[in-house]
């Protein structure tokens, strides 16, 4: 059947006549609603936008256009190594379609059903767009990973770049993971926890409030709020919020934010800064402007020309910056640029400013304790264990400091691993430490198939085949998802209940 659509006057009818037409196959249909909205996504790209970046290095109006009329979608994932292990097969069914500039990053053929995976729902692997894991590369060039760093990721949520350092640091540094919206920030503690890291710190602060903490981090990542015109590809509705107004607000909000945030940078430290807006105002200027009312230098990467990645300067300082185009790589758009921060003063050590303000100090395990709960840890030696509000903690004992020293200035949404509570000489372990990379192989455990491991995840009974009574774990591919706790007449699903999957 033939179909020819004209004299229709918005997208949404457009839509709705083709569906009208009952006699036709629904992949026809499809194929020519996703012809009709990327079509019409091309000609609504913002013509102020378009005129802007006239002169922009890299841009190319037609093909920039183009790539965003063809309708195509790029979906990439970014493999957990520390859950991953033996099983990169099970998500990534073609490991010759990497990433390039990521050591963990693979895309996919197609765009599966997250939500129906176990292992995403694990923490082996996040969804994350392509052209934001250059991050990866950018840390590499600029810092030294062989070393223990203190490192803030500041606009976290929902924690892409946060699992993405976290994967690449040395067990001995220490992530801060910072949130300043409260609605976001327990989207970002949760996805952190499906991480399984015991060395990451949430937290929900003003980027002002790290001012407490002058010359603390050796690192900083800002991927800053902008006006999100390299994500028009993937979010078109971003298009009707987009304006030249919304860019300009956006980066006095940017300027404000690197403002506040720049004294927490110690001497010699890095700043990252990114956008995924192609706007030379939120971008290439917010670099000059930095370069302006700061001590610092720019970064020069080294990249692999094949990789697409545009090189380009800004305007005054002629400071590096890195632009992603859809039409020139596997991406969406994406800008990065880099800083030293120079030699200066002395700054004051924020170790002892606070070290003897710090309020409602958590206790630590007793000796017995720590007995008691041993037989679920490979080394409990490791680590400190803390009792805070009635709930145990474990804390890499080399972060130990630096976490009291983060609680007694900032507020702390998640810290290190929850291990559970001691109630009657009993530990009841909590769903993070399930998830964490903590737990003991003797854990009793058991392993299921998917539609079991589903059953679970949706927090359903379920009955496997085992003899164990008490405390285990439920595995599907050798990685954790929770906790149940065996009875001689039933099996406890303790899956958190927000947590749970709602479809059937």
């Amino acid at each position: 059947m033939y179909l020819e659509i004209v004299a229709v006057d918005s997208l949404d009818n457009q839509i709705q006549l083709l569906a009208a037409f009952n006699n036709c196959e629904s992949a026809t249909i499809n194929y020519f609603c996703r012809s009709i909205k990327y079509n019409n996504l091309s000609q609504q790209l913002p013509a102020a936008l378009l005129a802007s970046l006239q002169t922009v290095k890299g841009f190319d109006e037609n093909a920039f256009m183009q790539v965003h009329a063809s309708g195509v979608q790029v979906t990439s994932v970014r493999l957990n190594p520390g859950k991953t292990g033996n099983h990169p097969s099970a998500i990534v069914h073609d490991p010759n379609m990497k990433v390039p500039w990521s050591s963990n990053g693979y895309y996919l053929s197609e765009r599966p059903s997250f939500t129906s995976d176990p292992l995403f729902h694990a923490g082996s692997y996040y969804v994350q767009e392509a052209s934001s894991m250059f991050l990866e590369e950018a840390i590499r060039q600029s810092c030294d990973l062989n070393q223990p760093l203190r490192v803030l990721d500041l606009c976290a949520a929902p924690g892409g770049k946060s699992t993405l350092i976290q994967s690449i640091i040395s067990a001995n540094s220490l992530l801060v993971s910072n949130e300043v919206i409260k609605t976001r920030v327990t989207i970002l503690a949760e996805n952190l926890t499906k991480w399984g890291a015991v060395n990451v710190v949430v937290t929900n602060n003003d980027p002002k409030d790290f001012q407490r903490l002058p010359g603390y981090f050796d690192l900083i990542v800002v991927d800053a709020p902008c006006s999100g015109s390299g994500l028009f590809r993937k979010d078109p509705e971003a298009i009707t919020e987009w304006s030249l107004n919304n860019v300009e607000l956006c980066s006095q909000r940017q300027e404000r934010i690197l403002s506040d945030i720049l004294t927490a940078l110690k001497p010699g430290g890095t700043l990252i800064y990114s956008t995924c807006s192609y706007s030379e105002k939120e971008d290439e200027q917010i670099a000059d402007w930095l370069l302006s009312n700061n001590p610092l230098s720019a970064i020069q990467y080294q990249l692999n020309k094949d990789w697409g990645i545009v090189e380009s300067c800004s305007p005054l300082h002629n400071a590096y910056g890195y632009r992603f185009y859809p039409d020139k790589l596997k991406g969406e758009g994406f800008f990065i640029a880099a800083f030293k921060k120079q030699d200066e003063a002395t700054v004051p050590d924020a170790r002892k400013q606070f070290q003897n303000k710090t309020k409602n100090k958590p206790q630590l395990l007793t000796k017995a304790e720590v007995e008691m709960i041993s037989p679920y840890f490979n080394d409990v030696t490791a680590f400190s264990f803390l009792k805070w509000q009635d709930e145990i903690l474990a804390v890499p004992a080399v972060l130990l400091e630096d976490l009291l020293l983060l609680q007694s200035c900032l507020y702390l949404k998640k810290a290190a691993v929850k291990v559970g509570t001691i109630i009657r000489d009993e530990l009841i372990p909590d769903h993070e430490f399930a998830l964490s990379t903590l737990a003991s192989g003797s854990v009793p455990s058991i392993e299921v198939d998917k539609e079991t491991a589903l059953q679970y995840l949706r927090r359903q009974d379920i009955q496997p085949d085992t003899a164990l009574k008490g405390w285990a774990l439920i595995r599907y591919k050798q990685v954790a998802l929770g906790w149940v706790k065996i009875l001689s007449n039933r099996i406890n699903n303790y899956y958190p209940k927000g947590w749970r999957i709602l479809n059937k």
